[in-house]
């Protein structure tokens, strides 16, 4: 697994206080050596990992591994998952955009309102 996609996001992620080693903020300049432990905070979630080795220059996401080792607590990943599955079930109305269904059901709202208002006022001129 790869941490970040680019080093530019990695950099903010550093300044932001996301990036930890030792339960203190690093800098992105900071140096790092084999058994070192780095903690990455990505909401809702912190990954740990371990440092096996440095690598001689930049390297592809699949050799990530061979220097990088994953120990994040199986813990954090349960809690990745129900916020993925409440995200679903628990979305409170009105945030974010309509879906298509409440959009539909705007319209006929409107329509049948409209339409409601409309022979209302043909009975009151009949009534007169």
């Amino acid at each position: 697994m790869r941490v970040f996609k680019t080093r530019t996001i990695a950099t903010d992620a550093c300044k932001k206080g996301r990036v930890m080693m030792g339960g203190v903020a690093v800098k992105p300049s900071r140096c790092v050596k084999p058994g070192d432990v780095i903690d990455v905070r990505k909401p809702p979630i912190t990954y740990t990992f371990r440092v096996k080795a440095l690598a001689p220059n930049r390297l592809g996401a699949r050799l990530v591994p061979d220097y990088l080792e994953n120990i994040t607590p199986q813990a954090q990943y349960d809690l990745l998952e129900m916020t993925r599955i409440s995200g679903f079930v628990d979305r409170r109305k009105g945030l974010g955009r309509p879906t298509k269904r409440d959009s539909r059901e705007l319209s006929r709202f409107r329509e049948d309102s409209y339409a409601d208002t409309f022979y209302l006022d043909f009975e009151d001129d009949d009534e007169e």
